[in-house]
């Protein structure tokens, strides 16, 4: 299946990643060839994919934020849980496991992504169902992340419970929990960390299978943060506490 990556980020990440398949680079005729977009022409180049020079309005159709270019790409290579562990290996670093519970907006899920290759976590696992994929939203959103990050698309529940078994500790961030502290030792060593919804947080399949739950302390006057802000910050908290 093909489809249109837009925006420069994106698109340059995505050239970089070199995982999928890329058929053709366009750019606008009126666009200037330089900083990130001369940097595109120069890869693709390099890459022998073709780049083409089309009518602004061409792009405007694909999509209103495309910055000047898209790339024709094949569907994105999902990983294995398998890969993202193997990867840890290979790094001689303990696991650092980020699993989402039916995220549903692409702009959160891209933020998370974003946040988790930032830090060094070493993949991301994703529900086979009733969650949003890696679309080309989520590869803008991410600014290209989700090219560099392995992600995995597979039953949660059981997910979990292979990661117990490899003596990883699940950590699920939800409100019912306790309130994480500063170098806090339950975001030390091997983790999953588990973000819930936007709505409903965890399921609760998912929440009795962690071992622990833990909450981000509030002090102000708002109830909570939203999935991609609380995960962000509990993915920097995460990996402070392995540097310990």
């Amino acid at each position: 299946m093909k489809e249109y990556i837009y925006s420069r980020n994106a698109v340059y990440e995505t050239l970089r990643a070199k995982r999928r398949e890329i058929f053709s680079v366009e750019i606008a005729d009126t666009a200037q060839e330089k900083g990130k977009l001369a940097e595109i022409i120069q890869l693709a180049r390099e890459l022998k994919i073709k780049v083409t020079k089309v009518p602004r309005a061409k792009l405007d159709k694909i999509h209103d934020n495309h910055q000047g270019v898209v790339a024709e790409v094949s569907g994105y290579p999902y990983s294995d849980v398998v890969d993202i562990l193997e990867l840890a290996n290979s790094k001689n670093e303990l696991p650092f496991v980020l699993l989402l519970d039916s995220l549903q907006d692409p702009q959160n899920f891209g933020t998370l992504l974003r946040t988790a290759e930032a830090i060094g976590a070493h993949g991301v696992v994703i529900p086979l169902a009733r969650s949003v994929d890696v679309t080309p939203a989520v590869v803008n959103a991410s600014s290209g992340a989700s090219e560099l990050m392995l992600i995995a698309q597979a039953n949660l529940s059981q997910t979990i419970d292979a990661l117990k078994g490899d003596e990883i500790w699940v950590v699920g961030l939800d409100q019912s929990g306790a309130e994480l502290e500063a170098n806090s030792r339950h975001l030390r060593g091997a983790i999953g960390l588990v973000v819930g919804s936007e709505g409903d947080g965890l399921h609760e399949l998912i929440r009795k299978k962690c071992d622990i739950l833990l909450k981000l302390p509030m002090r102000g006057k708002i109830e909570s943060l939203n999935a991609a802000v609380a995960g962000s910050v509990a993915l920097y908290l995460a990996y402070l506490s392995r540097q310990k």
